[in-house]
């Protein structure tokens, strides 16, 4: 029985009852050393009648190796893989070691992660304990803890036991509890029970200084009663309890120490490993047996472990440095199974005093390994080592600077621009110092702005324009989509001049995106009638099927929207998002949402424009893409502004304006929803002012140009005829060029003409504008209003009938209200309609997700694939969706309009 952890273990078995009944939970544990997080594990493992067990712990020399953690903890199962999509089920082969596939994303990793797990616990409900997971690899932690956020419903239980170090060790999303000391009473009846000869002042003086660690007291309790170490003199807990433990070790034959440094420099090292390293220092296997006497550790089988990790720690660290490096050497020599080659030559970095071609040669081939693999954090520490043991600087300065682009896919921007400034530092080379500048870029968009991103990429490529113009173009790339998004149009006019500099092998035409980002350089400047054509080229490549790199797609996507070419963005979006889901891309998937989900708002399906933010916010929320995640909270201003959500509109408007000097794009969407909420709830002066901010704004040319007929509206409505005009020739100039363009200025025209005029600029806006419903029904209002001031009243009913239902329809709730407003001045009473009550609005974006796909025929596991749920979550979301909408069996989706 643990004693004064009472609500610490009830919290921890409300998991396990939950988990029991289905629902998931993760925690995690934080606390000093000693404070009793495995103790609480061991409770927690013992309290789990009827569960399956699942334990792992991190350790710190196996932190350069990707997915050890995972294995160590998950490789039992490995039977099981084949339950797993046949992607996942690939990737953690190669996790594992069992398959040499390329692992292009390491989240799918995650993916599988939840997937096994998942499928363990359909069998029984299952815990999952994780000691020490500050040590994991990254490579594990970040599948673990994916996995851990994406589960729901579930019987599982997940708890991490994080050790407080220098380093602090970021759980994002999992809820924490700390574990302080235990209170002066449970302290004291511990102390009795492990030592009850001590006497009163030493009891009162230890009691004093352990503040109530457990290790603290059980340890020094001990060392004091057997005189290992002195009474006197005050010092940390953890010193006090390394103190305890190093006396234990110095009371060892040399040789029983010789073995345990051997055992701590590797934790994962086969008992005969050890052994055998040891023999070649002059230690025997009879020499274990005193450590096993002192219970410092315990060997079963093939294992060696240590009692306390803190053991562990004592014995690498008080070892005297000529030791361990001798250590290191004969564990390296120990193995010599191909499997063990990148812990080997882990152990020969470790084991070398100075520069080492071989050996930095070696672990470049680990890297390449560990890239293979998806661990991107073991890449940059072998390429970074690597680079230490290089004998020229040149060389160092290239290994440096691949470490520092692996750091910067490892999410470790920090680490990533130290590297990178060290590494131009080092050489003139221009290829390593424009690459070096390339990661600062691309750190600096998340940290302080897309404009320093943008100037550090132009600055980076205009050092390889000729010597490298296949990198200098994804540079530039770069430099121009974010300097887009910072609307800092001198760096995105210097970058397509120098984009349109780059050497091209003789006879070859620009590429198409190239083409068509020098084309949006013009539309930025205002000059539609050159940019729009290589703009819908590329579009029209990427249809075709010439285009397939993912980020040409990506932009592709984007430029239908700027050119108003909706449905073939749209399509080309749709397209890329099921291929990045049936390649496992997972980390790209935020990315490709973003732009798909304008395109549907824009079209007028705001719930699948709800639905792809909704899962892009989680994904990006659960990666880490921070600023992915502000994006599509401003994308959320709008759909919540036009389906009436006002405290959700302006709560987030507040969270992106927040950051609108460094990121005015989005400050710019945003601040169009607020205008747009403004506007149909009659505040027409506000949405003037601030739709008029907008489309004067540095972001007018893009996607805002769509703001301007709502200016014009709010313009109109607030007896500022005079101000309408201000940005319609903005408009006429995009209008040219598109035929929702020249739908929308007719419906602004309309709005400022009377009579006759003004009837044919709406019956034309009408005629032109059918497949876009939410614009359609836009105008059929604005029409029906006019209508009424001319005293038509029927024709104006009839009008507005339709519009209040293409609303309703929609989810545009404040415009079905405008439009009932109108209906009620003719003398209509509000009546419910069949048309408005879609029991789709009833539905939570994923519910809505996972009923289309299932509609379209596919099965909980594949709709788990796509969506990175797991199959039980799926099925909870079916089950709570289909009352909803009135069905009870599947195959009645079918017939359901998704």
């Amino acid at each position: 029985m643990l004693k004064g952890r009472g609500p610490e273990r009830n919290r921890l078995e409300r998991m396990l009852a939950n988990a029991r009944g289905g629902r998931s939970g993760a925690l995690v544990v934080r606390g000093e050393a000693g404070i009793g997080k495995s103790a609480l594990l061991d409770d927690l493992a013992s309290a789990a009648d009827g569960m399956r067990v699942l334990r792992g712990v991190g350790i710190e020399s196996e932190a350069e190796l990707p997915f050890s953690g995972l294995h160590l903890l998950l490789h039992p199962f490995a039977d099981r893989l084949e339950v797993l999509p046949s992607q996942q089920a690939e990737v953690m082969r190669s996790a594992f070691g069992l398959a040499e596939v390329p692992v292009r994303d390491p989240f799918l990793i995650g993916a599988a992660t939840l997937t096994l797990l998942s499928d363990l616990a359909a069998q029984r409900p299952l815990v999952c304990l994780l000691d020490d997971a500050q040590w994991l690899d990254r490579a594990s932690s970040d599948a673990l803890f994916f996995a851990a956020r994406r589960l729901h419903d579930d019987p599982i239980a997940m708890v991490f036991a994080v050790r407080d170090t220098v380093q602090p060790f970021p759980t994002p999303g999992i809820d924490a509890m700390r574990l302080d000391g235990l209170d002066r009473a449970s302290a004291t009846d511990l102390l009795a029970e492990c030592a009850p000869e001590l006497t009163v002042p030493v009891r009162d003086r230890l009691l004093d200084e352990a503040g109530g660690n457990p290790l603290a007291l059980i340890e020094l309790a001990h060392a004091l009663r057997d005189g290992l170490v002195e009474q006197a003199g005050p010092l940390r807990v953890t010193g006090r309890i390394m103190d305890a433990f190093r006396a234990q070790l110095g009371e060892l034959p040399a040789a029983t120490r010789l073995l345990l440094l051997l055992a701590a420099a590797d934790g994962a090292a086969e008992l005969g490993v050890i052994l055998r390293a040891g023999e070649t220092l002059g230690a025997s296997p009879v020499h274990l047996g005193s450590a096993e006497e002192a219970r410092l550790v315990v060997t079963s089988g093939e294992e060696i472990r240590f009692r306390h990790p803190l053991i562990r720690a004592v014995a690498y660290q008080s070892a005297p440095h000529h030791q361990r490096i001798a250590a290191h050497r004969a564990l390296a020599e120990a193995m010599s199974a191909a499997e063990d080659a990148d812990r080997r030559t882990w152990h020969r970095a470790a084991a070398a005093t100075g520069p080492d071609e071989e050996v930095a040669g070696e672990l470049e081939r680990t890297a390449e390994r560990a890239r293979h693999r998806g661990g991107t954090m073991a890449v940059a520490s072998a390429y970074e080592r690597a680079a230490r043991l290089s004998a020229d600087q040149e060389g160092k300065a290239q290994r440096i600077v691949r470490a520092a682009r692996s750091a910067y896919d490892a999410g470790r921007p920090d680490w990533a621009t130290r590297l990178a400034t060290e590494a131009a530092a080092l050489t003139g080379e221009p290829g390593v110092v424009a690459e070096a500048a390339y990661v600062r870029a691309q750190v600096e968009y998340e940290r302080t702005s897309p404009a320093a991103d943008a100037a550090l990429a132009l600055e980076g490529a205009m050092l390889i324009t000729r010597s490298d113009p296949e990198r200098a173009v994804s540079m530039l790339t770069e430099a121009v989509w974010a300097a887009r998004d910072a609307c800092a149009h001198d760096l995105l006019r210097r970058s397509v001049t120098q984009l349109e500099t780059v050497p091209l092998p003789a006879g070859s035409p620009l590429t198409p995106v190239t083409a068509a980002l020098i084309g949006y350089g013009k539309l930025s400047d205002g000059d539609p009638g050159t940019a729009v054509a290589p703009m819908r080229a590329l579009v029209k490549a990427v249809q075709a099927g010439t285009v397939q790199d993912f980020v040409e797609r990506v932009i592709a996507g984007f430029m239908g929207l700027l050119i108003a070419d909706d449905e073939a963005a749209t399509e080309v979006l749709e397209t890329l998002a099921a291929d990045v889901r049936a390649a496992g891309s997972l980390g790209w998937l935020p990315y490709v949402l973003e732009p798909l989900a304008i395109g549907r708002l824009l079209r007028g399906d705001f719930r699948g424009a709800q639905a792809d933010v909704a899962e892009a916010t989680s994904l990006a929320s659960d990666i880490g893409m921070d600023m992915q995640v502000t994006v599509l909270k401003a994308i959320s201003v709008w759909l919540a502004a036009v389906t009436g959500d006002a405290d959700e509109c302006r709560a987030l408007a507040g969270e992106v304006l927040e950051h609108a000097a460094l990121h005015p794009t989005n400050a710019a969407l945003a601040s169009w929803g607020v205008g747009l909420l403004d506007l149909a709830d009659g505040r027409c002066e506000q949405a003037l002012d601030r739709l008029d901010a907008v489309c004067a704004g540095p972001a007018r040319h893009d996607l805002l140009i769509r703001a301007v007929p709502d200016h014009v509206e709010a313009a109109v409505r607030s007896g500022r005829a005079d101000l309408a005009r201000r940005h319609l020739p903005t408009l006429a100039a995009w209008a040219e060029h598109n035929v929702l363009g020249s739908a929308l200025e007719l419906r602004c025209q309309a709005m400022l003409s009377d009579g006759e005029q003004a009837e044919e600029h709406y019956r034309a806006a009408l005629a032109l504008i059918p497949g876009r419903p939410y614009e359609f029904a836009r105008t059929r209002l604005a029409y029906g209003e006019w209508l009424r001031r001319q005293r038509r009243r029927s024709e104006a009913r009839a009008i507005l009938v339709q519009a209040e239902d293409a609303f309703a329809r929609l989810g545009a709730a404040r415009w079905a209200e405008r439009a009932r407003a109108e209906l009620t001045v003719l003398g209509d009473r509000p009546v419910a309609r069949a048309q408005a009550d879609d029991p789709l609005q009833r539905l939570t974006p994923q519910e809505l997700q996972v009923v289309r796909l299932a509609a379209a025929g596919y099965s909980n596991r594949e709709i788990a694939a796509r969506l990175y749920l797991s199959p039980r979550t799926v099925g909870h979301h079916l089950y709570r969706a289909y009352p909803k909408i009135g069905v009870t069996r599947r195959m009645e989706l079918t017939q359901l309009e998704l």
